[in-house]
Order: structure tokens, then C-alpha cells, then sequence
């Protein structure tokens, strides 16, 4: 990045300076050099390759499937249909995604037959060989329609579906039959409605946030064999390969000790990489055939059936005193959820809570979040999956207020911020709550960098994700130090976390630690990448295991030629029994934009980052993080959308029209990094990884108005767009 950083820090101690040293990153050389395998490079002696049959209908029902010209076409092994897999469902929490269609298509592109040939050129024509008959069903495209009293009850069966979670007791009540999961929350005053009607101001304001994928560079793919034992061997860059485990033992009725999940280097992922699909096929069609199959996507198919972001509908009210004070809030967010709701790692089924006013203290709150069917993609996790949507509004209809009351953004975000000891909406103590630290530590930087054009800004809080997790540590007769740990490294530079971790804990040089990611087989169970956690728990445990081995050495045990001295380390975030405290990350933007009135055209002068950050363990990869999320929070505001026409279709169906951020695009961006308070993780450090995207459209949205005075409640903040709003 073509762009000025700085770095800012308020305290050091010992542990944190020893962490400033470059870094080398663990699988850097592999990488650079070409010999680090990803899921497409895996091609095992015999391996077939797989195509699918799709829907080009959103919804409707299967009359007939005619598989004789496929069956027919050279070089095919096996055709089949869900009566030839026994109906197979999947999912993460809710078992809704059939594995091939079952008498219903919910979505276009729905895969209805799996084939798998000699080549990619044959199992192709197979598939377009295969004869589909249909009945055109009524879509339900939004949300709106879908939670209609006369909609269609897209899945009628939904509590045939196997749900985990809820097993032997009642499932969660749902308001309509086609709401995948709801949630909701409430503190202080029960009637919220008589706050509102003696508050001396109270706004309410609707926004509305589009579908986007995630933009990954690698295309999913992966290879499934079963061999002469029956085991079932899958290659896969699916970041949480323990729960893809479950999910594939679920689907096809096996024990999860018959599968062995090898998880494969990982081309990025940003959230998407949660749920993969080609496995539950794949599965199917080795099993079949007896042979490895693979399946390696094209882009156009990732935008057609990819992990996308919930479309969503925010609608917000608050009420404040005169001098700005927050009262009292309500929200309502819907989210679009798709055609299935397989994608949610929550049992309650939301992407996320939706505390788009986390940040703020707020004494009578009320939130409803609902996810909801309809015959669209189906939605699950990206970067920052519920905040993106629900800072935007809060944020936005925060800079609303503020104008109307005739109070200055930072001010009036300042009057209300969280401070230490306060407790948040689920009621979570916040010990070291910094954000008003990051608020003015804001106001000194832009009081020092006069702006070219207007400027815009946010303010958010993330939460470090929790979960449990173990490793295995060797030290070697030798003095190497071996790590073994299921965890798969998306690109984030956990594997390097460990090793500095690890070594530094150990006083030893960072290159007698080496990192192994091992199968399901081999390794301690670990809840993947995701929540940005990794640091946090893996981290932890790593720290757990050194002290261990420390214990074991100081007892007089001592590793031999044949027998390494073995420790596991194992760490909960959130042991029964135990009370939860939030550790919760602050940051804030300042954006600086100039708008073409004559064109709607809009131009990024400069980018300031504020960060509540702690103690850095990966100065690189930490630095990436900032980058990377800026970038990806820059295309999802200003470009990026996954629109669909009145046939269901998503209409930006190539890279082509889906147009990604790339390094030409990039304005000046500064960083200010404040280290005051320790968080969870190992040393003390805190997330970063969702910290700083969610920001980014808020802040682009309150410049815009600021420079020319239109009101965007929807982005990406196009130049159409922008140019609509001016003129009309």
C-alpha cells in the first residue's frame, strides 16, 4: 500500500518490545516460492473431476430428472440425483442445504445433479447433458414479501431438519414460517414506548445494506477419497475443518472417526471459508465411484452460489436529551438469509447480534434481530458479519442526530461513549473500556492534518471472539520445539502468532519452534478461524502448554533420542461456571472525500484509523490486517454489490462486473495505534481482524454528506447513486 503510516503508542513493558523484532512468516518461503499446496494443486493417482447441473429457476418444483444422455457421455463415471444419495441435507447448525435438490429448487444455481468424468471437459457436458423438467414456482425475493401472510412457506419440512443444537427439546419459536432465527434483547425500562413519548427528541431513520461476496483470490475447491479401510480422506481449504467433520458425518450418516479432514493452505478467506459445499457432493460421487474426485470452481460460480453478506433492512429510533445524552433505543434489523440458513454458525440462525450502539451507553435498549428465508443466495459470514450492516446504520443515524441537534459528530459521540467499568447491552463488564481515549486521540490528529476536501467519521467497538481449544507441544532431545495444532492459518499469520508466542515464552529462538498443522485425526479439536479469535484462544493455549513443559523440565523429566517430552495445551475462554468478561476493541475513522457535483463522482483524499490495539505480537502481519481490512470496508462502501433481477438472477454474475478494490484505487491512509490497556489474548493482546472494515462505510456516508449535503442510508455510495441523490 502506496500509503503514510504512523503509529502511536502510549505504553510499553518488557513483553511488548520483545515482539517489535521483524518478522519472518512461518510459511512465507513456501508460499514465494510456489511449493505450498492448495486444495486445486491436490490431484491423487485415479482422481475424477466433478461438475454439477444447476437451477435456472429461484423456485420450483422438480417433475423429472432424465439422466440417460449424461449417463451416455464419454469418460463419465457416475450421474446422481438426491434419490441416488438419500436426500442428503447439510448445514452448521440447521441441516437445510440439501446436498443435491430435493423435489424443490429454492435459488438459481442450485445444484440438482453432481457428475463426475475422466475430464473437466466431459463431466461439463455431463452436466449439460442432464434433462430437468420444471414447475415454476412464486419467487420470494426480499424480505418483505417473504414475511407477507399469504408468502409461500418456502420450507414446510423446517422442523423435519436435523438441528443439533436443539435436539430432544422445543425449537426456538419463530414469528413466521419463513424467519430462519431471531433474537432478541432488552435492558432497563420494559415501555420503551413511554420513554420515547417524554423524551425531548427522538429520531428514527431506515437504512438499507446490499449482498457482497467475499472477494477471496482462491476459487473453492476440493479432493475427497475413501480408501481401502473406508475412511473417507478430504482436502479442503474450509478454515474450521473439525466442523466440517460434523457436518459431513451428519450428511452422510458415518461416524466422524471415518473422515479425516486435511486442511489445505488457504487462498483467503475474509469469513467465506466458513462453509464449503463441494465436499457433501464430492463425498457422494467417491463413494460411488470408487475413485478421488475433486471439484475446483470457477469464479462465476463463486458469485453465483459463494458465501455472500446478508443483505439487511435497519430501521432505528432513539431518543435524547437536549443536550444530546442518549435515552433510550429501539432497532429492528432484518436480514436476508437466502434460500438456506445452513451457512449460520449460531443455533439461534442471525449472522450476528446487530449492537450496532455497543459503543455508547444507552440505560432502556431494545433489539430484535431476524434472519429471514427467501429464493435468493444463500447468506452466511463475511468479514465482520452482522457489524458491517449495523454500524453503518447506528453510525450513520448517529451523525443524523447530531445534526439535527446542532452538535458536533465527535462531541455528541463523546458525551455518550462507554467508559471503564459500565457495562454493555447483554450486560458484560468492560474493565478497560478505551474508546474515549481513541475519540480523542482522533480529535488531536485531525486538529494537526488540515483537510484537502470534507470530512467524514465513525466509531465502533469489536469484540474478541471466544471458544475452546488445545495443542499438542514436543521438545525434542535435540532442542526443537515442535507445535502440533489443528488450527488453519486463512492467511492471517496465526502459525507465526504461535511460533513468536511459543518461543518467547520459552526464551529460545524463534527458529527452534516449528509449526505443524495437522488432520482430525491427529490434532487436539479447535473451533477454526473466525470471531477473531485466533490469537486470543490459540494463543492462550500455547502459553498453557509452555508452562506445562516448563513444570515437567523443572521436575527433572527430560525429552530422549526416541521419546520427546509431550505436553497438551488446552484453553476455554468461557469455562462453566465462570463469569464472562467482554474484552472489547475501539477504533474510529476519519475520511476525508471531495464530491463532483456535476457527476456524483467521489474522490478519497485521506484516511486517518484510530486503534485501542494492545500489545502487538505480529507487527507485520498486524499491519496487514489494517491494510486488508480497510480495503476490503473501501470496495464493500464504494463499489461492490451482488444485485438480482426480477428472475432471481444475480446480475454481476463475473469479476468483470463485481469490481474488487485493487491497489490503484487506494487513497493516503494513516494510522494511529494506541496501546493503554491489555486485552485477553496471550501478553495481552487484542483483535484486529474485524476492527477495521466495519468503519469504513459510515464514515465515507457522513463525508459525502458533509461535502454536499445528500443523505445516503444505502450503500455502495456509486456515483449514480450520489448523482440520483443530488438531482432529485
Amino acid at each position: 500500500m502506496s500509503a503514510k503510516k504512523c503509529s502511536v503508542h502510549a505504553s510499553t513493558t518488557a513483553d511488548r518490545v520483545a515482539f517489535s523484532d521483524p518478522e519472518v512468516r512461518v510459511e512465507g518461503r513456501s508460499k514465494v516460492s510456489g511449493r505450498t499446496k492448495y486444495a486445486a494443486d491436490i490431484v491423487p493417482p485415479d482422481t475424477l473431476w466433478a461438475a454439477f447441473a444447476r437451477s435456472p429457476h429461484a423456485h420450483a418444483r422438480i417433475i423429472a430428472i432424465d439422466l440417460t444422455a449424461a449417463r451416455a457421455v464419454p469418460g463419465v463415471h457416475a450421474v446422481l440425483a438426491a434419490d441416488d444419495i438419500g436426500r442428503a441435507r447439510f448445514g452448521r447448525q440447521i441441516c437445510d442445504w440439501p446436498v443435491l435438490a430435493v423435489d424443490v429448487v429454492r435459488f438459481v444455481g442450485e445444484r440438482i445433479v453432481a457428475v463426475a468424468a475422466v475430464t473437466r471437459e466431459a463431466a461439463e457436458a455431463a452436466a449439460r447433458a442432464v434433462r430437468i423438467t420444471y414447475e415454476p414456482l412464486p419467487a420470494v425475493l426480499d424480505t418483505d414479501a417473504a414475511m407477507q401472510g399469504d408468502a409461500p412457506t418456502l420450507h414446510p419440512a423446517w422442523e423435519d431438519y436435523a438441528f443439533p443444537a436443539f435436539e430432544g427439546r422445543a425449537r426456538p419459536h419463530r414469528p413466521h414460517p419463513n424467519v430462519q432465527g431471531t433474537f432478541v434483547r432488552a435492558k432497563g425500562a420494559t415501555d420503551l414506548e413511554a420513554v420515547f413519548a417524554r423524551a425531548p427528541h427522538v429520531f428514527e431513520h431506515h437504512f438499507e445494506t446490499p449482498r457482497q461476496h467475499c472477494g477471496y483470490l482462491e476459487p473453492r475447491a476440493t479432493v475427497v477419497w475413501i480408501d481401502a479401510a473406508g475412511i473417507v480422506h478430504v482436502h479442503t481449504p474450509n478454515k474450521q475443518p473439525f466442523g466440517l467433520r460434523e457436518q459431513l458425518a451428519r450428511a452422510a450418516g458415518i461416524p466422524r472417526e471415518r473422515i479425516v479432514v486435511e486442511c489445505t493452505a488457504i487462498g483467503g478467506d475474509f469469513g467465506g471459508k466458513g462453509l464449503t459445499l463441494d465436499e457433501f457432493p464430492c463425498y457422494y460421487l467417491a463413494r460411488a465411484t470408487g475413485r478421488p474426485v475433486r471439484a475446483v470452481l470457477a469464479y462465476s460460480d463463486e458469485l453465483r452460489d459463494g458465501t455472500i453478506r446478508h443483505q439487511s433492512t435497519v430501521v432505528l429510533k432513539t431518543a435524547c436529551a437536549a443536550d444530546g445524552t442518549f435515552l433510550a433505543h429501539a432497532s429492528t434489523v432484518r436480514f436476508d438469509g437466502g434460500a438456506y440458513a445452513a451457512g449460520k454458525p449460531r443455533p439461534n440462525l442471525i449472522p450476528g447480534f446487530g449492537y450496532g450502539m455497543i459503543a455508547y451507553r444507552v440505560p432502556d435498549v431494545r433489539l430484535e434481530v431476524s434472519t429471514v428465508y427467501t429464493n435468493t443466495l444463500p447468506a452466511a459470514h463475511f468479514r465482520g458479519p452482522a457489524e458491517t450492516q449495523t454500524f453503518f446504520a447506528w453510525e450513520t443515524h448517529v451523525d443524523m442526530m447530531a445534526a439535527a441537534l446542532g452538535i458536533d459528530p465527535l462531541e455528541l459521540r463523546r458525551r455518550n461513549v462507554v467508559r471503564d467499568g459500565e457495562t454493555m447491552l447483554g450486560g458484560e463488564d468492560v474493565p478497560h473500556a478505551m474508546g474515549e481515549q481513541v475519540l480523542e486521540a482522533l480529535e488531536r490528529e485531525l486538529a494537526r492534518s488540515p483537510a484537502s476536501g470534507t470530512r467524514g467519521i465513525a466509531f465502533i467497538t469489536s469484540h474478541t471472539g471466544g471458544g475452546k481449544t488445545g495443542l499438542k507441544l514436543r521438545l525434542h532431545a535435540d532442542g526443537r520445539v515442535e507445535a502440533i495444532t489443528g488450527l488453519a492459518d486463512q492467511g492471517a499469520g496465526a502459525f507465526t502468532m504461535l511460533q513468536r508466542v511459543i518461543a518467547h515464552a520459552l526464551d529460545v529462538a524463534r527458529e527452534q519452534v516449528t509449526l505443524r498443522q495437522a488432520n482430525t485425526a491427529e490434532a487436539l479439536t479447535d473451533p477454526g478461524a473466525g470471531a477473531s479469535r485466533v490469537t486470543h484462544i490459540v494463543g492462550r493455549a500455547a502459553e498453557d502448554a509452555v508452562a506445562k513443559l516448563k513444570a515437567r523440565l523443572a521436575s527433572g523429566e527430560r525429552p530422549t533420542s526416541t521419546e520427546p517430552l509431550e505436553v497438551t495445551g488446552e484453553f476455554d475462554s468461557d469455562p462453566p461456571g465462570t463469569a464472562h468478561v467482554a474484552d472489547y476493541t475501539f477504533s474510529a475513522y476519519a475520511i476525508d472525500v471531495s464530491v463532483d457535483k456535476e457527476t456524483g463522482a467521489l474522490t478519497v483524499n485521506d484516511v486517518v484509523l484510530v486503534a485501542d490495539v494492545g500489545p502487538i505480537l505480529n507487527p507485520l502481519a498486524h499491519r496487514g490486517q489494517i491494510d486488508g481490512a480497510f480495503v476490503i470496508g473501501l470496495g464493500s462502501a464504494l463499489r461492490e454489490e451482488l444485485p438480482i433481477d426480477e428472475d432471481g438472477r444475480v446480475t454481476t454474475p463475473s469479476l468483470g462486473d463485481y469490481k474488487l478494490t485493487t491497489i490503484r484505487d487506494l487513497p493516503p491512509f494513516r494510522t494511529v495505534l494506541l496501546d493503554a490497556a491489555p486485552g485477553d489474548g496471550p501478553y495481552g493482546a487484542k483483535m484486529i481482524g474485524e476492527l477495521g472494515n466495519v468503519g469504513v462505510p459510515p464514515a465515507l456516508g457522513n463525508a459525502i454528506y458533509n461535502a454536499v449535503g445528500v443523505r445516503l442510508c444505502e450503500f455502495p455510495f456509486t456515483a449514480e447513486r450520489i448523482f440520483t441523490a443530488l438531482t432529485t
